[in-house]
């Protein structure tokens, strides 16, 4: 059970009871008078403070505003004796300052969600370090997670409700402002996982991806590339971004649409920041108790300087009287656990990682043979190369080989494009061109061991320690190059070359009934990578985006 760190003595119910019940009628300035006189804050009999206490509260920038002027009416209010700043501060920065130790003086902070609590504690206890400790006491406000669309282009989603499904489908583009900042699209993620299907592993793992091909750095730049989008575009955002954005770009507003299929909210709790000093029990840092009492509770009952920057209030009631959103509150449901939605964020973190990846295909003759389902084996690969390609952002860097025996004199591939990005239109022509072009590059045996050195030394040489560095090998057979390297040789050559600071995993991708799977496990393994196998024409598709999807699991991917 969560301990409340301002709890209120016994004898003062009765005094808490009367001031709560008349706080609609209270000014925040009057009710910051009877905070005070339930918490006894220090006070002079004649009303006048010989020293102010200093209270220093780090809040999220959304929020931080309107604690602004929360606190200065506290402050001004007779005989509270305090002196409040409140400190503007991204949750994501500050949770990384407790990780490492440096939050400096605060007594207090409200972040954006409880989820920067446990994120802060997984990163300390990463760095070695132990995990900050905090009192978690009662919200203080609420906002919902919507979607949002420029005012001119609403008529567009008119025509059928807009739910999380259409996000998981891709049938409607949506911006997500970068996971690692935003709460909103944090929490939003974690609820798009609870739409997804059980017997589908893959489809949330191919909705982050393709939420992740452009990732706006805060909600306002995600708000401006949708209004110069050439399509309908949504943003993944909160009612209060919304207002917000509005105040301060009235004349290209934006409008809120709430999800059909229900919503989450994020809530602002009021965090005390304890002092570890005392192991029995531990003490706030520097305000007493009492007076983070007073301030926490002036910060709940503010429910109209709340909702003039587009807050409801900690039950998610109240109304708002802004443009863009709706006036009466939409049923909202708490965020996914802080656990849930860390784990979610680690798996963004490795699947938006950018790649540069050097593709290395197999072109022997057996690639002309028939598949099971009447297409040739390299039939079937064109088709679910283009799938494939169409998963990678334009900031993946991204090369083609192929491979057979003896391609470039005694040489068993062949390098066809260098590793560029995808951003440049003419390097993905070359690509397209390539692919169409495979099934009149099939010929000879398989060289497989002497290739797949070779691309990883290749990828070794200009290594980019800002992406995913690796390489996709696709086969339909076996090593038949008896002139070349063996198993063993090839396992202990990779060993040779291994540097954990730029590491190289090769994922193969074994096509058809005669790969050697054996082989490409020890392989996969030896590097750090995974081996899929497709036996089915049909399920080379879904390997390959299991392939791409699958970097927070490998080695040991099931």
């Amino acid at each position: 059970m969560r301990r409340r760190w301002w709890a209120i003595p016994i004898v003062l119910i009765t005094v808490a009871a009367v001031a709560v019940a008349g706080l609609q009628f209270l000014g925040p300035r009057r009710f910051a008078d009877a905070a005070t006189a339930l918490t006894g804050a220090v006070t002079s009999v004649s009303g006048e403070c010989s020293e102010r206490e200093s209270i220093v509260v780090a809040a999220d920038p959304s929020i931080a505003p309107s604690l602004t002027t929360v606190a200065e009416e506290f402050d001004r209010s007779s005989g509270n004796c305090t002196s409040t700043e409140i400190r503007s501060q991204d949750s994501a920065d500050t949770s990384a300052l407790f990780a490492s130790g440096v939050a400096g003086d605060l007594d207090a902070w409200v972040p954006d969600s409880s989820a920067w609590l446990d994120r802060s504690a997984s990163v300390a206890t990463s760095l070695g370090r132990d995990a900050p400790r905090f009192e978690v006491g009662d919200y203080i406000a609420s906002t919902p997670v919507v979607f949002a669309t420029p005012a001119s282009r609403v008529s567009d989603f008119s025509s059928a409700p807009l739910s999380w499904g259409s996000l998981l489908t891709g049938t409607v583009v949506t911006l997500l402002p970068d996971p690692e900042s935003s709460a909103a699209s944090l929490a939003g993620l974690a609820q798009l996982k609870t739409v997804t299907s059980p017997d589908d592993p893959r489809q949330f793992g191919g909705a982050m991806i393709e939420l992740g091909k452009t990732i706006p750095q805060s909600a306002q730049a995600a708000f401006e590339t949708a209004g110069s989008a050439a399509v309908p575009t949504v943003v993944l955002t909160t009612e209060r971004e919304v207002a917000a954005y509005n105040s301060s770009s009235p004349t290209s507003p934006v409008i809120a649409l709430y999800p059909s299929d229900g919503t989450v909210e994020l809530t602002y709790p009021f965090v005390g920041i304890l002092d570890d000093s005392q192991d029995n029990e531990p003490e706030t840092t520097g305000a007493p108790r009492k007076i983070l009492a007073a301030l926490a509770a002036a910060a709940r009952s503010a429910s109209d300087v709340l909702a003039e920057a587009g807050f409801r209030d900690a039950k998610g009631a109240g109304e708002l009287r802004l443009a863009g959103v709706l006036a009466t509150p939409t049923a909202a449901q708490s965020s996914a656990e802080p656990a849930v939605q860390i784990e979610i964020l680690r798996a963004w973190s490795v699947l938006t990682l950018r790649s540069r990846l050097l593709v290395v295909i197999d072109t022997s003759g057996s690639m002309l043979d028939p598949a099971s389902n009447g297409l040739r084996r390299i039939d079937v690969f064109q088709l679910a190369a283009g799938e494939a390609l169409s998963r990678f952002s334009g900031e993946a860097e991204l090369g083609v080989w192929v491979f057979s025996q003896n391609r470039v004199g005694t040489q068993d591939w062949e390098d066809l494009s260098p590793i560029a990005p995808l951003a440049d239109p003419a390097h993905v022509q070359q690509i397209n061109g390539i692919v169409a072009s495979l099934p009149d590059r099939a010929f000879g045996y398989t060289g497989l061991y002497d290739t797949i050195l070779a691309a990883v030394t290749r990828v070794k040489e200009d290594y980019d320690p800002s992406k995913v560095n690796s390489v996709l090998l696709i086969t339909d057979g076996y090593n038949e190059d008896d002139n070349g390297i063996d198993l063993q040789t090839l396992l202990s050559s990779l060993k040779a070359i291994e540097d954990p600071s730029k590491p190289v995993p090769v994922i193969l991708i074994g096509f058809g009934p005669d790969t050697d799977s054996a082989s490409m496990k020890q392989i996969a393994q030896s590097t750090g990578g995974a081996a899929y196998s497709a036996v089915v024409p049909e399920d080379l598709g879904k390997v390959l985006v299991d392939a791409l999807t699958q970097r927070a699991c490998r080695p040991n991917c099931s």
